[in-house]
């Protein structure tokens, strides 16, 4: 890598993607990337993990059209003047115009509610509990980043229906919990969430939660949201059921995003190095490469056969490994695997062939040891937690210096410097604040992200607030967002 990760963050994550053959920007429509084996590997496992955890929590799997009749999709009014900006409108079918403008989903409320309509009935139906994987269609007005923001991009929405306000209210916070145990526990990406303010929720929600990620650069990333949609689209849309008394009442719903393809490119960043890609185990197309390290006095045979030996019991482990006995130099081949992000090196040669050992390089910390072949089992069992852990502690570490406070908008700029979020006395997050919002934007660069979850913050009496001096009833934190 020419650039270095702490001289020039953007650079290298741009760097990065076209050495490592992440992705291709060049297709011939801005804003659409072709994803290239690395980060359609890594974007599956991703789906895995978020699928498996939606599933232990009851959802269930379905695929939903792509195309939504401009009608269905103009049920709920503030949803589609929300959308309408973005959305990609089809309006012929081969040399016929279309009776009616469809629109590429920019997302699948519309598509899935009109549905839900037809087969929610009865209390027995309920809680109603659906996800599906897929891609959505944005046509993205600002300044489009491969995998941060793009126009086609890869995602998990969940869409969950309920009888009662307080069990939807639950979900929101199940939701949450989901995104601790795959974001931060699994693939190591510190969080913090904010409840959004009324100005920047979810159109036709009540209210957003959503996760936001600190870059080593201060800049953020937002994660995964959770919307409690109330009974906005229920109505909407009539979805209705029967409770145990006979009553037509209608549902109360909520729907949940986690952004595949932007969480890879926050994995990217956090994890990467100067050397390259740096993946988790769980996500890491390939999770050990053999190199073998061949001299001209070396018993060429006998390393040969210790690396394809070595090759099939990887392979009967279930560990996704490649052999390089290309005619490389053992250095270039460390330097080409270290910038794919392969988690382990095995370098065989003439004393590993005879004394039964395996030479490891690990890409996480670059230490190297060795192991005697018939610890390689044990080895690779608990191998892959300590190099997550090792992730994870690393990233943590990271967040630990991200909150700043202020008490003015200079205060306020001058912090945002530093990156991260910065906590300030505001007026509200109703709507009634999205002035001094919009004014925290254009004076700092920052914006206004939201409350802090789970925390009990009330500014002092007399505390103003940072825009426009009225009493603050709450403190907000702001940051630079991609």
């Amino acid at each position: 890598m020419q650039t270095k990760k702490s001289e020039n963050f953007s650079e290298w994550f741009f760097e990065l993607l076209k050495k490592a053959d992440v992705v291709d920007q060049r297709y011939p429509v801005k804003g659409f990337l072709v994803h290239k084996p690395i980060a359609a590997f890594a974007e599956r496992q991703i789906y895995k993990l978020f699928e498996e955890e939606l599933e232990k929590k009851g959802h269930k799997l379905m695929r939903f059209p792509a195309l939504i009749p401009e009608s269905v999709f103009a049920k709920e009014i503030e949803h589609i003047q929300g959308f309408t900006p973005e959305v990609f409108w089809v309006e012929k079918a081969g040399t016929d115009e279309l009776p009616e403008r469809m629109g590429l989903r920019p997302t699948s409320e519309a598509a899935m509610y009109w549905m839900y309509s037809q087969w929610i009935r009865s209390w027995r139906d309920l809680p109603f509990k659906v996800y599906q994987e897929c891609q959505v269609w944005r046509y993205e007005t600002k300044h489009t980043r491969p995998l941060l923001r793009d126009r086609e991009f890869y995602w998990i929405e969940a869409h969950d229906v309920f009888a009662t306000r307080e069990e939807a209210e639950k979900q929101v916070l199940e939701d949450m919990d989901t995104t601790e145990k795959v974001l931060h526990e699994q693939l190591g990406l510190p969080f913090l969430f904010f409840k959004r303010p009324a100005w920047d929720k979810f159109k036709g929600s009540e209210y957003t939660f959503a996760a936001d990620c600190v870059m080593p650069n201060g800049v953020v990333i937002q994660q995964p949201s959770t919307h409690f949609l109330g009974q906005h689209f229920s109505k909407a849309y009539d979805i209705k059921f029967t409770d145990e008394e006979g009553n037509e009442k209608h549902v109360w719903q909520t729907c949940y995003g986690p952004a595949v393809s932007r969480i890879l490119a926050s994995l990217i960043m956090m994890h990467g190095d100067d050397k390259g890609l740096v993946f988790p185990w769980s996500i890491a197309p390939y999770q050990v490469v053999i190199v073998p390290v061949l001299k001209k006095e070396a018993d060429t045979e006998a390393i040969m056969n210790k690396c394809k030996e070595l090759e099939e019991k990887l392979k009967a482990m279930k560990v996704r490994v490649v052999l390089d006995d290309s005619e490389k130099r053992p250095g270039a081949k460390y330097y080409y695997w270290e910038l794919k992000g392969v988690c382990l090196r095995f370098e065989v040669g003439a004393k590993e062939a005879a004394e039964g050992f395996v030479t490891v390089a690990r890409r996480d910390t670059g230490e190297k040891e060795r192991i005697k072949d018939e610890e390689l089992k044990e080895y690779l069992e608990r191998v892959p937690g300590e190099i997550l852990k090792n992730l994870r502690e690393k990233a943590d570490k990271n967040f630990e210096n991200v909150l700043h406070e202020a008490s003015s908008l200079e205060e306020l700029k001058e912090k945002l410097e530093k990156g991260g979020f910065v906590r300030v006395p505001f007026c509200s997050v109703e709507l009634d604040g999205e002035e001094c919002g919009g004014v925290v934007s254009k004076e700092t660069g920052g914006k206004v992200r939201g409350k802090l979850h789970g925390a009990d913050e009330k500014p002092a009496e007399g505390e103003g607030c940072i825009v426009c001096g009225k009493p603050a009833k709450e403190y907000v934190y702001v940051a630079k967002e991609y």
